[in-house]
């Protein structure tokens, strides 16, 4: 009965992102933001025994039902101005609506509350977060246009979302600041090219899917449990930090595709004061996954002959597999694939 109830959760979750961005009414796409809301709260507190948990599904519905009530009230004062021909208002009032959506979606200067509520979810409904949570709040900014606004919402989710995750020790904090920090990139090419944050949201889903994948197989939560897997398997650890570089955006692995997209779109568009910002800033979050990735290659495989079972099961899908296999080789066959063609 449970998995009937949390399939039709799951396809009405679906259903209110697909009419806020098919809404061609901000009334509209307010309603489709309030269906995806009140279809995600009862997937998060799936688990009752876990306090944790009740706590996270409470902060995202206090944080979300105040963004809603203040995007209400914003398309209120929108329509007034509009009946009343008040032009001059009409950029305050945008600035308004595009903080609840950017509060919605978990960008900084309005993040607080997003790794706060990562750290009580399962890693299937953290998944759902860090991904189609912000499909609709993304089409809904890229309506709006406010350079300043953009450019500080940019710099500070780069700044917040490197400095954020080097102090911490939770897996699933680690990738919220990581999805902060992407978040800034997506913003950034959002600026310039519609196509471009699609592309770059798309292949961030992708990399984001196969390294939670393996953490949820494992079960992994925090990093000392990753330490005792390295220990146990190698492949594994080869393969889950592969994928953390990956996500990072070192080359010449997949993740450095969207970057690299961003990157070559900026210096034709002549944009360099921006770009320099962020690829250093992005630099200091490639600094923490390489190195936490060294110190556990250089630790030692020990296998001891008394330990007939292993603890961990160490048996990979082969949906996992394909997806790091893409996550790893992707962007050396799409060179490839370029070079042929």
């Amino acid at each position: 009965m449970k998995k009937i109830s949390n399939n039709i959760f799951i396809i009405t979750l679906m259903f209110g992102t697909l009419i806020t961005i098919s809404s061609n009414s901000w009334l509209g796409a307010w309603m489709g933001l309030e269906i995806n809301l009140l279809s995600f709260i009862p997937l998060m507190n799936d688990n009752k025994k876990n306090l944790l948990t009740s706590e996270s599904s409470l902060k995202y519905f206090l944080t979300q039902a105040f963004a809603s009530s203040i995007l209400l009230f914003a398309i209120i004062i929108l329509m007034f101005f509009f009946n009343n021909n008040l032009s001059q208002f009409y950029s305050l009032n945008e600035i308004l609506i595009l903080s609840t959506l950017m509060l919605k979606s978990g960008a900084a200067p309005f993040h607080f509350w997003f790794p706060e509520v990562m750290e009580g979810l399962s890693w299937i409904n953290g998944l759902i977060l860090m991904t189609w949570q912000k499909i609709a709040p993304l089409m809904l900014i890229s309506y709006n246009f406010c350079y300043n606004f953009f450019m500080m919402s940019i710099i500070l989710s780069m700044l917040i979302g490197s400095l954020g995750g080097l102090n911490q020790t939770s897996i699933r904090k680690l990738m919220a600041f990581s999805s902060i920090n992407h978040l800034g990139w997506m913003l950034l090419a959002m600026m310039n090219n519609e196509l471009l944050w699609m592309t770059y949201f798309l292949l961030y889903s992708l990399l984001s899917i196969s390294i939670i994948m393996m953490f949820n197989n494992f079960k992994l939560f925090y990093f000392n449990q990753i330490f005792n897997i390295s220990m146990m398997n190698p492949i594994i650890k080869f393969l889950i930090f592969l994928n953390l570089l990956s996500l990072g955006g070192l080359p010449p692995f997949l993740g450095f595709l969207p970057k690299w997209l961003v990157i070559q779109n900026l210096t034709s568009m002549n944009q360099l004061f921006i770009l320099t910002i962020s690829v250093c800033l992005t630099l200091i979050t490639l600094y923490f996954y390489l190195r936490l990735s060294y110190s556990i290659f250089m630790l030692n495989y020990q296998k001891n002959t008394w330990m007939l079972k292993n603890t961990y099961n160490m048996k990979m899908s082969s949906m996992s597999l394909i997806l790091n296999f893409i996550s790893i080789g992707g962007l050396l066959m799409i060179l490839m694939f370029y070079m042929i063609l």
